[in-house]
């Protein structure tokens, strides 16, 4: 992953700042008109350590137990290899398990892109912050409850941070990651965390045969520096644009059992911490999603009664809209299972699978402003039953993608810029003995702003990005439980390209509010930056 100061490589949506923001093309304009005291006229050799808006992992009140899952100083490609031992003195049954990376790194080194792997399981997915000279410390942590069955025996841990150090790029990544047990029970961890096999036809995966319930997750991620890493941008082959795909934008994640789709899903625009052609942007405060990776989840017990026969079953998952032969895309996959505690084989079938027709409609219209705009999507209902200890029940899971976009840039792309919305919406309903519970998810993932280049060779980005879900739990029609996710980020910096690091003469500001607020409670906190000077930060709903 690299960060580019060649307007052909952005690494981000750019739309025509009049157009999209309302104001006049910023050609040599500073980001803020007035420098508050104590705050440095422009970007020095240091800033404020990277954070996130983002709610640290809530702990249990209960005894817990650390281990150290990996330590390592990454300079090249070689993979970290280690192995863990489970905790003595906090049991084999936990009711919450945190991962925390803790990182730091000086120099010069682009963003890179990490994955840690413990028995074969991917637990996390995370992109590093781009230094200071003078050193940045920064720190994630994640909730790894869910991989409790991996954890309860020894395993082989392997972890990687793709990095390159030379003369120029002098940032070594030093990291270390631990996990802290709290002993306890967890009422939704799963009984099993499964990984696919090799198979002659392609991954396979085989599951107990007691299983009711199981749900795909998918750690999917554009990357590797070729255009996927910035799939939002492409264009059709016969737009003059430095990114093409044959089909354009429109990206949709599937995953298929035995040649049939099993389901959809909208992939995230994670933007790394080189993005838009602007490293002053994420300085301190990453986008959305890009310290901590989340994966994509399919539920797929509709197809439980199918792959409860003790037969391997291929499992794959493709990127809709992926040039053929192109890759640029990494897809690793865990499968977690719930077993019926009461019965040795749960027998079932498939009731109902309607998938409706895939829509991808990419329009160029050429100009002086180049113009594409992009409106796809796709809808996947699939049913299934289950005959289990407590009786029959039936899933039912209904998933519609949508995505519209408007893509402008002009000749030789110094203006280059993207208005971009995508919406996945799930329903998950299961049917048994008494209520029926249906969990209702709304996502919306949003990306709006604009790089112009002035004749000055100043480069402004102004971006915002939304991160937002809606879900609702209702039994029998009646609401029980709600959720409402709202992480926003703001950004808006100038520097001048083409020059050696201390004349760029970089201003900006940046800003990101996470809310989530439900039936749980409340967390609402508000960071602002200047110039990589922390100027807010306030917690409180």
């Amino acid at each position: 992953m690299r960060s580019r100061i060649i307007m052909s490589m952005l690494t981000g949506g750019i739309l025509l700042a009049s157009t999209v923001l309302g104001s006049g093309t910023a050609q040599g304009a500073a980001a803020s008109p007035s420098v508050p005291v104590g705050v440095p006229a422009e970007f020095g050799t240091d800033w404020h350590d990277p954070l996130t808006a983002t709610p640290p992992v809530t702990r249990p009140h209960a005894k817990g137990c650390q281990v150290t899952l990996a330590e390592a100083r990454f300079r090249d490609f070689t993979p970290y290899r280690g192995s863990y031992t489970p905790p003595d003195g906090c049991g084999d049954r936990w009711s919450k398990v945190v991962l925390r990376l803790d990182g730091k790194v000086k120099g010069r080194q682009f963003d890179r892109l990490g994955y840690l792997h413990v028995g074969g399981v991917e637990v996390f997915r995370t992109s590093t912050p781009e230094p200071s000279p003078e050193g940045i410390e920064w720190s994630v942590e994640k909730d790894v409850t869910r991989y409790s069955d991996t954890l309860r025996s020894a395993q082989d841990v392997e972890m990687l941070i793709g990095n390159v150090v030379d003369d120029t790029y002098t940032g070594v990544i030093d990291v270390k990651v631990t996990l802290t047990f709290y002993e306890g029970k967890s009422a939704t961890a799963p009984d099993r965390v499964l990984t696919l096999a090799a198979g002659p036809d392609g991954p396979t995966l085989t599951t107990p045969r007691n299983s009711e319930r199981v749900v795909a997750e998918v750690y999917a991620t554009g990357s590797g520096g070729g255009c996927e890493e910035y799939w939002y941008l492409t264009v059709p082959a016969t737009a003059p644009y430095s990114c093409r795909a044959d089909d354009g934008p429109y990206r949709e994640v599937q995953v298929e059992v035995d040649g049939r789709l099993a389901g959809i899903a909208a992939p995230f625009p994670t933007i790394w911490t080189g993005g838009w052609s602007n490293p002053f942007l994420w300085y301190v405060t990453p986008g959305p999603r890009a310290f901590d990776i989340k994966p994509i989840e399919y539920d797929l017990t509709p197809f439980a009664g199918i792959l409860d026969d003790g037969r391997p079953h291929r499992v794959e998952v493709s990127v809709v809209g992926v040039p053929e032969g192109q890759g640029g895309w990494s897809t690793p996959v865990n499968v977690l299972v719930w077993q019926d505690p009461g019965k040795a084989v749960v027998g079932g079938g498939l009731l109902t699978h309607e998938a409706g027709e895939l829509t991808d409609s990419t329009t160029y219209t050429p100009g002086t402003e180049h113009r594409v705009d992009t409106v796809g999507g796709h809808r996947l209902t699939v049913s299934g039953y289950l005959d289990t200890s407590h009786g029959r029940v039936r899933t039912t899971v209904t998933r519609a993608l949508s995505n519209t976009s408007a893509h402008r840039w002009t000749d030789g792309e110094t203006v280059d810029g993207l208005d971009a919305s995508w919406t996945d919406d799930e329903s998950v309903a299961v049917d048994g003995r008494g209520a029926v519970r249906t969990v209702r998810t709304h996502r919306t993932y949003t990306m709006n702003g604009a790089t112009t280049l002035g004749a000055d060779d100043r480069l402004r980005t102004v971006l915002t990005l939304g991160d937002r879900a809606d879900a609702v739990t209702t039994r029998n029609g009646r609401r029980a439980s709600w959720s409402r996710l709202d992480d926003t980020y703001r950004g808006d910096a100038t520097f001048t390209v083409n020059v050696p690091r201390e004349q760029r003469h970089a201003v900006g500001t940046t800003s990101e509010r996470y809310r989530l607020y439900g039936s749980d409670g409340c967390y609402d906190r508000r960071l602002a930056t200047l110039q990589g000077v922390l100027t807010g930060d306030r917690t409180g709903c």
